[in-house]
């Protein structure tokens, strides 16, 4: 077999949030990957970054007081730890931020140039003066031109779920200061792809390049038609690299975010004395890119395109996996199941999250589910029962003795552990780590089931019998030194202690195929804890805990900007209504009995509540930011119980709840004191 050269890269995590349970899914896959492949005896390297630069970093810099340097530093150092307390290991972990990297992201920028692929036009967007930025979609928020509806954002409605500029929207509002924005016009640039169209076509649908199905979404939704252009700068202020050529305009984020991959090999091989052009020059290296299909069109259309037009090595492979949920849920803060990695690392043992994803992943961009009881049994059950426990029921009944001076008699187990082997490996190279394990688990049943049968604890207490004991321990103690082997990518650390006490290397995968005899074993000792149920729950309410928490001190932020008029200065008092307009208005408590989340809506919950006896109204209320909906059943409120009913794509409302707050996570619900009954009427 000869020795690839793979450079391999995960997505960058951006530097203004901290690493969770949800972006594990992709290092620990990646990371497994590349573990593999040095144990076929390939020369692979890791690298990735911290993905640095954008309005949203310069925006947080400005509220905490401090240079955006200091806060990505400060990220930077939370992430590595992060990862390297899940044995995630970088060749090189580098910042967008970086010199090298600016270096890359000019050079593409004059292959562009050069090629005549780059455009001016003017763009016009909202201003926020008080901020003294341009709004991007997500930092505005008003009236859907559409249907009417208040508090959305800048991009699409989430109660009609039409799509519009942010310009269109009435009565804008900045999420940044609260102000009213403005219209300005200020000169973008765009490159063009669409002069790559044909290469991208063959480069995407050929070669094994990308998934099939991937291949497919790009054919059917982008390639049978023109590729629109892409604006690749903004305008100051922008935390970024400034354009060379186009002084106060800065490359996007997304420009430099893929470059990031190059920056940081950059650093690595003048770090290491490695030659620069033979891993991103040289159609020897395999490029490798793992990544969530949230960014499948940058990494598939403009990403090849920039290398191509910089003369850069285009990736052999794009892996692309699905998202994350808990429980057969999005992860949600107020359930404690959007698990920071920090938080997972004080409760639970790295290698049982590895597990369990690599049990759960398979080649293909489909979704995989936390389940948490399901956590906790599978580790349980195939991990620490069947795998680790071969080595307890057998290592320490030859501590003194050691294995066997040869290989015993074994009914081919050993041969038959040699050719899984064989499809194990192929699993790996495929990403099918489900596979894998499934794989692994039949090898431990065969392993295990000869145990039961030879009972060597019955023969170590038979003094003419320590010869077949000894025999039988080393058979077992072989496969389990297999099973070690084959699952050392994803337990690395379970394979340093397997090799501690087998006194033998496990670092290579062709290992596995000889059988050892005639060695030492070293005293046992636990190799992998079980796991805590009530440490799965510890976790989740600390999680919760400090949702609450940050909510509470959130909620008390406001109550004093409230108290010092700043609400009514933003929403002034309406105009005079007599008496007579009021009443018109027929105010009713009602109990809610039931609340759902509404598939397809960012922002609204599905609420019945009841008027007393039989009456029942659906209604529909833009709350789901601020409300979980399980904590909603029960509750008395105040709706508006006369209004015509509304038709909207979701179902028919049929009535308005009562709530008070600027919008989004800021909404409050107005309380009824104990006493009250579902159909009375407010006064």
């Amino acid at each position: 077999m000869s020795r690839r050269r793979i450079l391999v890269t995960s997505a960058l995590p951006y530097a203004n949030g901290h690493i969770h349970i949800g972006h594990l899914v992709e290092y620990i896959q990646t990371d497994i990957w590349v573990r593999f492949q040095r144990m076929q005896g390939h020369r692979c390297v890791y690298m990735c970054a911290d993905d640095t630069h954008g309005t949203a970093i310069m925006i947080r810099a400005r509220q905490e007081g401090r240079s955006e340097e200091e806060l990505i530093a400060d990220m930077s150092r939370a992430h590595q730890r992060d990862f390297a307390g899940f044995e995630i290991q970088f060749d090189n972990y580098g910042s967008t931020h970086s010199p090298s990297n600016r270096e890359v992201c000019e050079e593409i920028w004059r292959a562009f140039r050069q090629a005549d692929l780059v455009e001016a036009r003017d763009v016009t967007q909202l201003y926020d003066a008080e901020a003294q930025t341009f709004l991007a979609d997500r930092f505005v928020k008003g009236t859907c031109p559409n249907c009417g509806a208040q508090n959305q954002y800048g991009d699409n409605c989430d109660v009609c779920s039409a799509t519009y500029a942010a310009t269109d929207l009435g009565d804008p509002v900045s999420t940044l200061s609260g102000s009213k924005p403005e219209t300005r016009t200020a000169r973008h640039l765009f490159v063009s792809i669409e002069a790559h169209h044909a290469f991208l076509d063959e480069w995407s649908q050929s070669g094994g390049h990308l998934q099939p199905d991937v291949a497919n979404y790009l054919k059917g939704q982008f390639l049978k038609k023109p590729l629109r252009d892409w604006d690749v700068s903004r305008p100051a202020p922008y935390f970024g690299f400034e354009i060379p050529d186009e002084p106060g305009s800065y490359f996007y984020v997304w420009w430099d975010a893929p470059i990031g991959y190059i920056g940081s090999t950059k650093d690595w091989c003048a770090r290491t004395g490695e030659s620069f052009d033979a891993w991103w020059r040289s159609q020897d290296t395999e490029i490798v890119h793992f990544i969530g299909k949230d960014i499948t069109y940058f990494h598939t259309l403009f990403w090849p395109a920039m290398l191509k037009t910089g003369g850069f090595a285009l990736p052999r492979r794009v892996q692309i996996h699905g998202f994350l949920t808990v429980n057969g849920e999005k992860m949600s803060k107020t359930k404690g199941t959007f698990v920071l990695a920090s938080t997972y690392l004080e409760h639970l043992d790295p290698a049982h999250l590895r597990y369990y994803y690599a049990s759960k992943l398979g080649p293909g961009t489909d979704d995989l589910d936390l389940n948490l009881d399901e956590f906790s049994s599978r580790v349980n059950s195939d991990l620490v029962g069947k795998v680790v426990n071969l080595a307890s029921r057998t290592a320490r009944f030859v501590e003194k003795a050691g294995l066997a001076e040869s290989y015993p008699e074994d009914d081919g187990l050993f041969m038959r552990g040699v050719q899984a082997g064989r499809e194990i490996a192929e699993a790996y190279e495929e990403c099918d780590y489900a596979r894998v394990t499934r794989l692994v688990r039949a090898c431990a049943d065969r392993a295990n089931e000869y145990i039961d049968r030879m009972e060597p604890w019955k023969l170590a207490k038979q003094p003419d019998q320590m010869q077949k004991m000894r025999d039988v321990c080393t058979v077992g103690l072989n496969l389990y030194r297999q099973l070690a082997v084959y699952l050392a990518p994803i337990l690395p650390r379970l394979a340093q202690q397997s090799a501690e006490l087998l006194h033998v290397s496990l670092d290579r995968w062709d290992v596995a195929e000889n059988p050892v005899a005639g060695t030492p074993v070293s005293s046992f000792k636990h190799l992998l804890q079980r796991v805590d149920p009530k440490k799965v729950q510890a976790m989740i309410a600390k999680t919760a805990d400090a949702t609450a928490d940050a909510a509470q001190a959130k909620a008390t932020a406001q109550g004093a900007e409230t108290n010092a008029g700043g609400a009514l200065a933003k929403e002034p008092l309406a105009p005079e209504c007599t008496i007579d307009d009021f009443a018109r208005v027929d105010l009713r408590v009602a109990e809610i009995v039931e609340a759902s989340h509404v598939p397809g809506a960012k922002k609204l919950v599905r609420l019945v509540v009841s008027l007393g006896g039989e009456e029942r109204r659906t209604v529909f209320a833009g709350i789901k930011e601020a409300y979980d909906p399980d904590g909603l059943v029960g509750r008395l409120v105040v709706i508006a119980a006369n209004l015509a009913p509304r038709q909207m794509k979701f179902g028919t409302s049929e009535g308005m709840v009562l709530a008070a707050g600027p919008g989004g996570s800021q909404i409050y619900l107005l309380a009824v004191d104990s006493g009250a009954q579902p159909g009375q009427r407010v006064h």
